[in-house]
């Protein structure tokens, strides 16, 4: 190994996502060579020791990727202090250590993908790869067209204007519809926020496609390993 980013690197043993590993570094959990480091420019070596948490971290060989029907009422992330069940307790592979690719609400459901794969994470959750995440959507009421066009032009939300975005109308309900959203951004319930931006409130939410990968018929609460025919669909 030449020498290599200290995230990267924790990224590509399966620790967590590129991004994630920067915040695990900044938190002072990383020890390389006995000493603890905190510089994200920091870099490491073949022969180095590094631990985790006073976990000793080397490279997976095996690189695994998972698509789960994520329920409602479970949480992406490893830990929560309101001890709220994790997609990881649906998902439970032996001698692995596996992450979210990517996050769905606690109150959203559907296609997650996870991996041990730190580049593989990254390119597919940064805003600048344009990666599409699409939706459905139930909202409260009748959205107009002025509403939609709003929505598809880029909000302001909080700090940040959204990106374009899609919005159709796949079926209308009488009290409500049901829309197939699209967007390639993945900021903290941003769906639901950019609808009640217009006016509307979400009922339920499920994300359906990520790029040209589809959940098709996998039952909610069940995972399955992806081949390489379905990763070239991201």
């Amino acid at each position: 190994m030449t020498d290599m980013r200290l995230q990267k690197y924790l990224a590509l043993c399966g620790v967590a996502s590129r991004r994630k590993a920067e915040e695990i570094i900044t938190q002072g959990r990383v020890v390389v060579n006995g000493g603890i480091v905190t510089e994200l420019g920091s870099k490491v070596k073949k022969d180095d020791i590094i631990t985790v948490d006073g976990k000793l971290v080397v490279p997976d060989k095996e690189m695994v990727y998972i698509m789960l029907n994520k329920p409602v009422g479970f949480i992406t992330t490893v830990k929560d202090q309101f001890n709220r069940k994790s997609v990881l307790d649906l998902v439970k592979i032996e001698g692995k250590r596996i992450y979210p690719a990517g996050r769905l609400d606690y109150d959203t459901s559907g296609l997650l993908i996870l991996t041990n794969d730190g580049d593989f994470t990254y390119d597919i959750t940064h805003p600048g790869n344009a990666v599409d995440k699409v939706y459905h959507a139930e909202i409260a009421g009748i959205p107009t067209a002025e509403e939609i066009r709003k929505f598809e032009k880029g909000l302001l939300i909080e700090d940040y204007k959204t990106s374009p975005a899609s919005f159709r109308i796949l079926k209308n309900r009488g009290k409500s519809v049901l829309a197939e959203i699209i967007i390639h951004e993945g900021k903290n319930r941003q769906i639901r926020k950019m609808i009640t931006a217009i006016g509307h409130e979400v009922v339920s939410l499920k994300r359906v496609a990520i790029g040209g990968l589809k959940l098709g018929n996998l039952r909610e609460g069940k995972w399955k390993y992806l081949n390489k025919q379905d990763l070239d669909k991201l």
